[in-house]
């Protein structure tokens, strides 16, 4: 007899994993792996957020906490938000959670009846279509393209809309791509009618450009943000979601019964991102930038298709098809022969079939040396 459910045998791979696994196979044989696959900062927390952590165990906090989150950082996400965008937010609206993983959950869980629909982007962050299936819901792709850096069309979001759409997602800054939807674009998708869910988490790590929550344009919307990528917190499991008020309590049910509360010494050191640690990302952002004007340069000089730099957080996804058919197999043979881990575009939904997603969350030296053995693999190939 099969004992395991239907949705569990079906949910796909994230596929980055099976190409990060297979690097460490081969680390573990003795080669020596350039990782551009993962999507990770490779700098330390900040050390004014460690030292707060370090100071809340001293104080004993940690046992469970409110289930919306501490009081203290709902209100200084809301004065971020404030501050950042111009929009007032209530901490009322706030909810803390363990990442921005968990928030997804719930929010799909919130809007979601199974057979209702949500419109998202193809390229796409792989997890999104994922949460929605394993639900009983369906995702409804809109293709986006490389000369228009990858920008959803509203007029093209506005035809998939049906008696079932529930939300339309967006992602800007965007994992794969790293492009931003423009301003004007945005304002038109938050007057298409459906709720919008916006994955605000690579806020901040924006280069000469300048992002925009949804929240300027429209109070019918959930905001997804955190911690993980700005402040190189991915261990510490801390995100956040923003919501109309009539969602918190379903919301906060939902986080009552599967979680209990984000972790109390994560939520303290939280606090002091939000509060002092401003310094250390403009040193970071500093940082990435430097590695993203390198790798925009030297990708293209290789051959590979990106017709609009990307001006935000730490990727790019580069045109390979004339390279191979299969970007996993493409993506493998990489790493075995030129011993550089990327992630191959088919992760992303079937329109990145064809690219690459590079990652400049590694140092300079990492990337121009990872950069070197892809272009003498490619010579020899």
């Amino acid at each position: 007899m099969n004992r395991i459910t239907k949705r569990a045998r079906e949910i796909p791979p994230f596929i980055v994993m099976d190409v990060l696994e297979k690097a460490h196979e081969l680390e573990r044989q003795g080669r020596d792996i350039i990782h551009l696959e993962i999507g990770e900062p490779d700098f330390p927390t900040p050390e004014c957020i460690s030292e707060a952590a370090r100071e809340a165990i001293a104080k004993g906090e940690t046992h469970y906490t409110h289930s919306l989150g501490i009081i203290e950082l709902r209100e200084a996400i809301c004065e971020h938000y404030q501050r950042k965008y111009g929009v007032k937010v209530d901490p009322e609206q706030v909810l803390i959670t363990s990442g921005t993983s968990p928030a997804l959950l719930m929010i799909f869980s919130t809007l979601l009846e199974a057979d209702d629909e949500i419109i998202i982007s193809d390229p796409h962050y792989p997890c999104y279509p994922n949460f929605a299936n394993f639900l009983g819901a369906k995702p409804v792709f809109v293709k986006v393209y490389e000369e228009e850096g990858f920008q959803l069309r509203p007029k093209e979001i506005r035809e998939k809309i049906g008696p079932r759409t529930k939300a339309i997602l967006i992602n800007s800054p965007s994992n794969p791509t790293g492009n931003l939807l423009s301003r004007e674009r945005i304002e038109k998708i938050a007057a298409l009618g459906p709720p919008v869910i916006s994955d605000e988490i690579y806020h901040g790590l924006v280069y000469g450009e300048k992002e925009h929550s949804i929240l300027e344009f429209t109070d019918n919307a959930i905001v997804l943000n955190g911690f993980s990528k700005l402040y190189a917190m991915t261990g510490w499991r801390l995100g956040y979601l923003i919501s109309p008020p009539d969602f918190i309590r379903p919301l906060q049910k939902i986080q009552q019964n599967f979680f209990i509360s984000a972790g109390s010494v994560s939520q303290w050191a939280g606090l002091t991102a939000l509060k002092k640690a401003q310094n250390d990302v403009e040193h970071m952002k500093t940082i990435y930038n430097e590695r993203r004007t390198y790798m925009i340069k030297r990708v293209r000089e290789m051959g590979f298709g990106l017709p609009v730099e990307p001006a935000g957080a730490f990727y790019m996804l580069v045109n390979a098809k004339h390279l191979a058919d299969s970007s996993y197999e493409l993506a493998f043979e990489i790493l075995e022969k030129a011993g550089v881990g990327v992630t191959p575009g088919i992760d992303f939904g079937q329109n990145a079939e064809g690219y690459l997603r590079l990652s400049y969350a590694n140092s300079l030296d990492n990337i121009k040396e990872g950069l070197r053995r892809l272009e003498e693999y490619l010579a020899k190939r």
